[in-house]
Parts: C-alpha cells; sequence; structure tokens
C-alpha cells in the first residue's frame, strides 16, 4: 500500500525551496515515504518593510507555524536564524541538520574585496549586525562606507551590483552555496572580522510535539555539534533580551575544527551600527557528547551575554526586545 506524502511547508522563495527540497530528499531517505513541499507565504515575504522596523523575530516563521498546528503541514523547514529564541511547546525543533558555511559573503563590482571598495562605497545589506561590523572594519582601515538598507530575495540584491546602483551587497554564504551561486562570491568574510547572525547557516526542522512518532524519525537528520554550536549563540541572543534584527553576531566553533576537539568556542559581538563601538567578547566550553545535553553550550551563552552586558552592550542595541 501506497503511504500518504508526508507535507513539508516552506517559504516561496527560490532560496526557502531549495533549502527545503534538500530537506525533502533526506527525510524521503530516513523515512521511506514520499515529501511534497506545500508553499507558504508570511508575513516577512509580503511586507516592504525594512526587516529592523517591523522586528525581524518571526516574520518568515509565524505563517508555517500556524499551518503546523493547524494540520495543514506535517512538519515545516526554517532558517533558524529566524526562529524567535523562545520555543514554544506544542511544538519540537526536531533536528538541526549539519550547517552550511555560516560566513558572510561579499559580492563587489569588478570583483573587488571589501579592503579594495574605494573610500565612500556604497554597502548593500538589510541587518544592522553586517552595519555595525563593516563600519567598524572600514574605520580599522582609516576609510569610511555608506551601507545601505536592502531587501529583496537573492537576485534581487545582487542585482544592484550588477546594475551599478551599489559597489557591494553582503549576503549569506550559506544562501549563496545552497542555489549555486557561491561562486559570485568576492570574498568569504572571516569571522575573525565579521561574526555572522546567531544560528547562520543552520537549517531548523519542525513539527508538532505531539507527532512523536515524526519528531522521532527527523531527529535521524540532527548533527549534535550543529545543535551545540547554534544552542550557545541563540542562549546568548536570548540572554540579550535582543531580536534576530538586533546587531548582535555570535559564532559558535569546535577549536581547530576537529570533531575529535572536545572544547568549542563561542564569540559574540555587539555594535552601534555607524561602527564606532563595538563590544566583542569569547568564551570556551566543553561539547556535550549527547544531542540532548545542551545545558552546557547554553550556560555558555548566558554567561558571555553576561559579561557582554557588564561592558555596556545593552546601550548599543538601541531597543531590547522583551
Amino acid at each position: 500500500m501506497t503511504q500518504h506524502a508526508l507535507r513539508l511547508g516552506t517559504r516561496r522563495s527560490k532560496l526557502a525551496m531549495a533549502q527545503s527540497g534538500q530537506v525533502a530528499e533526506a527525510v524521503r531517505q530516513v523515512t521511506g515515504r514520499p515529501v511534497e513541499l506545500v508553499e507558504i507565504t508570511t508575513y516577512g515575504d509580503v511586507s516592504r518593510e525594512h526587516l529592523a522596523q517591523i522586528g525581524g523575530t518571526g516574520v518568515f516563521v509565524s505563517a508555517l507555524r500556524d499551518a503546523l498546528l493547524s494540520g495543514e503541514i506535517d512538519f515545516a523547514v526554517h532558517s533558524l536564524k529566524d526562529l524567535p529564541t523562545a520555543q514554544p511547546e506544542n511544538l519540537a525543533l526536531a533536528a538541526i541538520p549539519v550547517r552550511e558555511d555560516p560566513r558572510d559573503a561579499l559580492i563587489a563590482r569588478d570583483g573587488l574585496t571589501f579592503e579594495q571598495l574605494p573610500d565612500g562605497a556604497r554597502v548593500g545589506t538589510g541587518s544592522p549586525r553586517r552595519m555595525a561590523q563593516l563600519n567598524a572594519w572600514a574605520r580599522s582601515l582609516g576609510r569610511r562606507i555608506e551601507t545601505v538598507p536592502i531587501r529583496g530575495n537573492i537576485d534581487t540584491r545582487i542585482g544592484y551590483v550588477e546594475k551599478g546602483e551599489l559597489d557591494a551587497v553582503v549576503l549569506a554564504a550559506a544562501g549563496l552555496n545552497r542555489i549555486g551561486r557561491i561562486g559570485e562570491a568576492t570574498e568569504l568574510l572571516s569571522p575573525d572580522v565579521v561574526l555572522p547572525a546567531p544560528g547562520q547557516g543552520a537549517l531548523a526542522v519542525e513539527c508538532a510535539a505531539t507527532n512523536e512518532h515524526l519528531a522521532a524519525r527527523l531527529a535521524e537528520l540532527d548533527d549534535p555539534f550543529t545543535r551545540a554550536a547554534v544552542t550557545a549563540e541563540r542562549s546568548l541572543l536570548a540572554a540579550l533580551e535582543a531580536g534576530c534584527s538586533a546587531p548582535v553576531g555570535a559564532l559558535a566553533d569546535l577549536q581547530d575544527g576537529d570533531r575529535a576537539v572536545t572544547e568549542m568556542r563561542l564569540r559574540g559581538v555587539v555594535g552601534t551600527t555607524d561602527g564606532s563601538t563595538l563590544v566583542q567578547l569569547s568564551t570556551t566550553g566543553h561539547v556535550p557528547t549527547s544531542r540532548d545535553d545542551v545545558s552546557v553550550p547554553a550556560t555558555m551563552g548566558r554567561e558571555l551575554a553576561a559579561e557582554m552586558l557588564a561592558k555596556g552592550a545593552a546601550g548599543l542595541m538601541g531597543e531590547r526586545a522583551l
């Protein structure tokens, strides 16, 4: 007897469809069941306001979660950086697959790197986090840039450079990788200079908490190292009481990039969008051996946030998301 297809809820953008398609194939392999994509429009997709104005947190997520709870879909795929840090009790974060490249990528005219951009270059990004760190980087080089707020899909953003309206744009490398356009990046920005958004490059696979059988099957896609890293990053974000549109960067990585290594480093940054002031700190802790043991990375995030707040981070974030 043919099993009915699992319904995977996804946003309609090219990137969302690409990453959901990758997860769908993985779910087919672990469950043996067909998976169909159900396209859902979210508030963040239809609003033309800048993300910093509409709050960022949850604007790409709420409609998918509503569809889950109503039974319209069986599970959903989100970009983890879009998820609010508080997890609803009636939804299970069943899997966080292996993370893509968490770095930011520069796409600039004439193949330029960031340090080759001329003084006064116009750089497009919708992210206050990127604005803060890019402006600080330019200041350290004795130059200035003009950060221009932009929205739109990857094609639209790259188009600003192709049409000569902007000198460069900054996008997530993970998104470019997932749609096969990473070759257009003129530079991958080192986290030593620009820390990514908490959870950047990772996906979240979510289902109803009551569907324990499906949650258990989806959990086979989970990567415990990625889960530990993003738990630390999101714990820092939550402890700063900041939403995903705040100028907060964070990255947890395994020391030396070796999975045999048991130590994880967490770096965090908060800054003013003009780059005049940054609070940047780091800490290290042990990597948990089980996907269910996230107490250590969660504690790392909270403790680093407390140190950053003590250094004045709260005053750099504008309105904090309570």
